[in-house]
């Protein structure tokens, strides 16, 4: 199997950090999750933190991996101004224009709620740190903020994975 130049592009955009963007989301949300009076004893705080520090983190550094790398990298070779482009391909056909009136327009613009989001939590978790422990409602709007950019992110690969599939990249 040979890759083109765009296809390892589109290749780490999508596999590579939307993978580690999954992996960190799902450590970080169990470490946000599990960080309640009665589950943390004295001797795991430390370990606990620790990882919630570096599971929110890597989840946020790989969601601006993520739109970085799709908006500037990945998006000009699906808007060319071509007749063989993938945005071309989509709009040449009715059934398949909605795809890139809506499904882009989520992925070019509201995307990129996700790292923000995926910012705000890690901001919270180092300033609060262990006080998060005490701070329910802090700790509770932060899961929630990281499951938003989570779903937002969702949302954006689903909608990736399905204009891939009709009009690929190449």
């Amino acid at each position: 199997m040979r890759l083109t130049g765009q296809e390892w592009w589109t290749l780490i955009h999508g596999m590579v950090l939307g993978g580690l963007f999954l992996l960190a989301f799902a450590g970080g949300l169990a470490e946000l999750y599990g960080l309640k009076r009665g589950m943390v004893t004295a001797q795991g705080v430390a370990a606990r933190m620790r990882r919630l520090k570096i599971g929110t983190t890597a989840m946020a550094v790989a969601a601006w991996g993520t739109v970085i790398t799709g908006t500037w990298i990945v998006y000009p070779w699906y808007r060319a101004a071509v007749p063989s482009s993938p945005r071309s391909t989509l709009l040449a056909d009715e059934s398949t224009a909605g795809w890139h009136e809506f499904g882009m327009e989520w992925k070019e613009h509201i995307a990129w709620i996700s790292p923000i989001l995926a910012t705000v939590v890690v901001f919270v978790v180092f300033y609060y740190g262990t006080n998060l422990i005490r701070h329910e409602r802090v700790r509770r709007t932060s899961m929630t903020l990281f499951v938003l950019a989570f779903a937002f992110a969702a949302v954006a690969g689903l909608f990736g994975a399905l204009i891939t599939k009709v009009a690929p990249v190449t």
